[in-house]
C-alpha cells in the first residue's frame, strides 16, 4: 500500500510545521531545521524519481501526487508536458509555459518541436487552475483536441491531460475528452 504524501499535510502551513521537525545541512555543514519550500523541493524530487522510467499506467496514483506536488500549490498557471516512450515510460516532465492566476498561452507548435526533440512517443497535458475548480473549461477541452490533432501529425500520441486544482487532480481522459 502506497502512503499518501499529502495525507497529513493539508496545507502550506502544515508543511511548515512538518518541516520544522526535520533537519537539513547547510553550506557550512551545520544542521537546521528544513524551510516548507525545502521540504516540498525534496517531496518533489522523490516523486519524480518514482515517476521518471515507470510505466505511466502502472502507476497513476504516484503519478498524480507528483503532479499535485509540482503545481497544486502555484498561483499561477503553468502548462506542462509529459513525454513517453514507446512503452508508455515517462522520459521527462516539462513545464512548458507559464501564465497568469487565470489563463495561459500554449503554442502547439513548441509542444510538437519538444515532443520531437525528446523523441517522444506518446504525450500526456496537464495544467493546474488556481482558482480550485479541477473542471476542464471550453477553452481547456479545445485546447486539448488542437495539440491531440498536431501531434498526430508527426505519430505523436496524446493519452490525457490533466487538470490540477489544490488537492484535486482530474484526468480528461477518464471523462472521455480526450
Amino acid at each position: 500500500m502506497q502512503h499518501d504524501l499529502f495525507s497529513s499535510l493539508d496545507s502550506f502551513q502544515a508543511l511548515s510545521v512538518a518541516a520544522s521537525a526535520l533537519l537539513v545541512r547547510d553550506v557550512a555543514g551545520q544542521y537546521r531545521p528544513a524551510e516548507a519550500d525545502e521540504v516540498l523541493l525534496a517531496a518533489q524530487r522523490l516523486l519524480a524519481a518514482q515517476v521518471r522510467g515507470n510505466d505511466l499506467m502502472d502507476s497513476p496514483a504516484a503519478v498524480k501526487d507528483f503532479l499535485r506536488a509540482r503545481l497544486g500549490h502555484l498561483p499561477h498557471e503553468v502548462f506542462a508536458v509529459v513525454h513517453l516512450d514507446a512503452q508508455n515510460r515517462v522520459l521527462d516532465y516539462v513545464e512548458m509555459f507559464r501564465g497568469t492566476v487565470s489563463q495561459t498561452s500554449v503554442y502547439p507548435r513548441e509542444v510538437v518541436r519538444d515532443a520531437l526533440l525528446r523523441n517522444s512517443c506518446a504525450l500526456v497535458l496537464v495544467h493546474n487552475h488556481p482558482s480550485g475548480a479541477a473542471r476542464p473549461s471550453r477553452a481547456d477541452e479545445y485546447l486539448t483536441q488542437t495539440l491531440k490533432q498536431a501531434a498526430a501529425l508527426v505519430d505523436v500520441r496524446v493519452l490525457d491531460h490533466f487538470i490540477v486544482a489544490g488537492d484535486a487532480v482530474n484526468s480528461m481522459a477518464e471523462q472521455g475528452l480526450v
